[in-house]
């Protein structure tokens, strides 16, 4: 099996209007932190122990303060100017902004507090051992939903091109579909849509 050529780089989706939450869900505390903090914080280390190459994070053009929360991990930005047309435009954004030199791409969803470093590594391994091109975690609590982060190689890229609107990553590839490779984890990665979900979130284990 041929071995994948570049680094594995992230892409993180900050540039989100959070309409079901009311508000800049992202901005919101849980633990004693702003939500996104958790993903950069990973992020930043993922970087460190060198699972991942590079970062980016995708940001509205008028989120000054999500972008300065990116900054201060040391995680650059990049600015949508179309992110009110969507998720789709944020992707794309992320993904042309990446270094030539990335042979994949680990897309991150910024209100998901709960990703965990070994994941990362977990996706960054099989991938670097040719498991596939497209990579999404199932995790061992809630093995029915569809798991992030995505991990996609290079040479998929160009599907993003047929996305529109709010449509994510769901509408491309199916669990456990072809191309698609599963990696079994632990635990759960839920996302917050709404101040229910944050408060279903407090009473979830680490």
């Amino acid at each position: 099996m041929p071995q994948p050529q570049g680094g594995l780089a992230a892409v993180i989706l900050a540039a989100g209007r959070s309409r079901r939450f009311g508000g800049d869900k992202l901005l919101a505390e849980w633990r004693g932190r702003p939500l996104l903090w958790y993903v950069l914080d990973v992020t930043a280390a993922a970087r460190a122990s060198g699972s991942l190459a590079n970062a980016r994070v995708v940001v509205a053009a008028d989120n000054d303060a999500v972008a300065a929360l990116a900054r201060s991990a040391g995680l650059p930005c990049v600015v949508n100017p179309d992110a009110d047309q969507g998720l789709s435009t944020s992707l794309r954004c992320g993904l042309a902004a990446l270094p030539s030199d990335a042979g994949a791409a680990l897309v991150l969803l910024a209100d998901q507090p709960m990703i965990r470093l070994d994941v990362i590594a977990r996706l960054a391994a099989a991938w670097r051992s040719g498991a596939g091109p497209i990579l999404r975690p199932r995790y061992a609590g809630s093995p029915g939903t569809p798991g992030h982060p995505v991990l996609l190689e290079r040479t998929v890229w160009p599907l993003v091109d047929r996305l529109e609107g709010d449509a994510g990553l769901g509408a491309l590839i199916a669990s456990g579909g072809a191309g698609v490779t599963m990696v079994d984890v632990d635990g759960v990665n839920p996302d917050v849509d709404t101040p229910a979900d944050l408060q279903t979130l407090n009473g979830t284990a680490s």
